[in-house]
């Protein structure tokens, strides 16, 4: 299982998902760091089949209900 960690979560959380074994990646290890855009950051998290993990409830607006990435 993936995920994709956003701005809004201690990069600790990345490293203890990958502890237990599974991929997980903060946005401060992506090359705009944590002004990776939400745009960005969905396709990102449906390229990879990751779960983004985010505070944003934009990303319920934009996506589940509006269909946009």
């Amino acid at each position: 299982m993936k995920f994709l960690i956003d701005a809004q979560f201690p990069r600790r959380l990345a490293t203890e998902l990958k502890q237990s074994g599974f991929e997980a990646t903060h946005t401060l290890e992506l090359p705009d760091s944590n002004r990776t855009s939400d745009r960005v950051l969905i396709n990102l998290s449906i390229s990879q089949q990751a779960i983004l993990v985010t505070k944003d409830s934009d990303f319920v607006q934009s996506f589940l209900l509006k269909g946009e990435p």
